[in-house]
This record gives C-alpha cells, structure tokens and sequence, in this order.
C-alpha cells in the first residue's frame, strides 16, 4: 500500500497484490451506475488518486452485499484475479460469517434453515416460495445465537447459498426480522436516521471472511468490527436484567 496518506472513506481491512478487502458502510450500494454514489465507484477513485493511475482503474467483484448491510467484502484488482475468486464463491469455498439482530428468539438456540425463495419479478424484494416454482431457489443458513436481550437475539449465520435476500427474508419468515428491515417486516428503526429510506441501515452485518488468495498461496481471514449504532440496542429494553447481550469486538 501506498504512503500516500489519502484516507479512503472506507476501511481497508487487507491489501496485497490483485486482492483488495474493505468494510461497507451501510445505506451504501455495492454497484451503481457512474451518476450513483457506490462503494466500487468510492474504491476506483480512492485507488486512481492513491495510486496516480491516469487511465480507469479495474475493480471486480465476486460478490455483494444489500444496500443496508455493512460489513467486509473482497474486491480484485484484476480480471484473472476477480475470476478466481468468484469461482471459490461459486463452489461454496468461501466461508462468510454474518451477525443479525433479530426480534424475538429462534428455537432451538442453533440449527439449520433450509428453504426455497425466490426474486419477486420486477420487484426489489424476495420471498418464500415452491419448490415447483421455476424461479425458487434452495437456500440454507446455519445460525447459532450468541446472545439474548428482551428486544430479541444476536445470531451468528453462516451460509451455505448466497441468494437474493436470503438472511433476510430466512429470518422474517421465522417471525424473526431483522431490527431496522422494515422491507421485512421490521418495526423497530436501527441505526441512523436518515430521510431517503434507502440510506437506512438494518443489523445485517458480514463480520468474517476467509479465502484462498486467488493469486498466491495464501489463506485470507479478514473480521469486520459491528459498527457504533450496535451500541444502541440494549438501551431499547434497560430494564432487561437476564442473558443481557454483551458482545465486544476484538
């Protein structure tokens, strides 16, 4: 890296060779046309400044996180680079470890959910659907709550399938939103507020990553820290005394 001192808007978890890990803000789209503001655009002029590139600067990305959603994603600064990668998502290679506040508490305290969603057409949003429905598609998550206050429970997921909405609409069709997803039926607000409802943040957070480098033989872990407005949700129920959720970053 560079000795620039240009601070990106974002932060840089890992950098070497054609690899590239970063924490998306929330309220932030992955991709956007060249008139939106987006995390890949924020990257490319970050680098192109950074780095004195004169010519368009090269970004790929394997993989994408909701609008509302922060956490750690993996950019490639290069196409073999970028290809590598994507194939290791596409063979389900990559371990991807989400932290979701839900209202309510799921039973048991750990356990797989398997089901089949799809896209609705034409809409921004997914749902349950059949299995003889030409668009379902099987989805499966691993959850394991890791803590519990009255407002509802901190879950740790890992997925097995990375669909269209997937943690999200998994846990609201539990009965379970997650806090400030009012898309999914969310009636309590998290995070800041904000008037253009699409900047809104949801407690969806990608807190792990690890990989195979796709250009040397190197394992790549990298932990994203939740952001501040996780600090908040205790303080929505005080008088809750028991399993009372304390969760640190490291």
């Amino acid at each position: 890296m560079s000795n620039s001192g240009l601070e990106p808007p974002f932060q840089i978890l890992y950098e070497k060779r054609a690899c590239l890990c970063v924490v998306k803000p929330g309220g932030l789209l992955t991709q956007a046309p060249p008139h939106i503001d987006s995390l890949d655009s924020q990257i490319k002029q970050f680098v192109k400044t950074r780095d004195k590139k004169s010519g368009r600067v090269y970004l790929g990305v394997p993989h994408r996180l909701d609008r509302p959603v922060t956490g750690a994603m993996v950019f490639c600064r290069n196409v073999r680079a970028a290809r590598r990668l994507s194939e290791q998502f596409r063979q389900r290679t990559v371990t991807k470890t989400y932290w979701a506040f839900v209202a309510g508490h799921p039973e048991p305290d750990a356990g797989t959910w398997t089901d089949t969603i799809r896209k609705i057409p034409d809409v921004a949003q997914a749902e349950i659907s059949s299995v003889d429905d030409p668009l379902s598609r099987e989805v499966i998550l691993h959850y394991q709550v890791l803590a519990k206050t009255g407002q509802g429970s901190l879950l740790e997921i890992q997925l097995e399938t990375g669909r269209y909405h997937q943690i999200r609409i998994q846990c609201s069709s539990r009965g379970l939103p997650i806090l400030g997803d009012s898309q999914y039926g969310s009636e309590v607000p998290f995070g800041p507020t904000t008037e253009n409802i699409r900047e809104r943040h949801i407690a969806l957070h990608s807190r792990y990553l690890k990989f195979r480098h796709p250009m040397i033989d190197e394992t790549v872990e990298v932990t994203a820290d939740l952001t501040e407005h996780w600090n908040d949700i205790d303080s929505w129920n005080p008088d809750w005394e028991s399993n009372s959720m304390k969760v640190e970053n490291p």
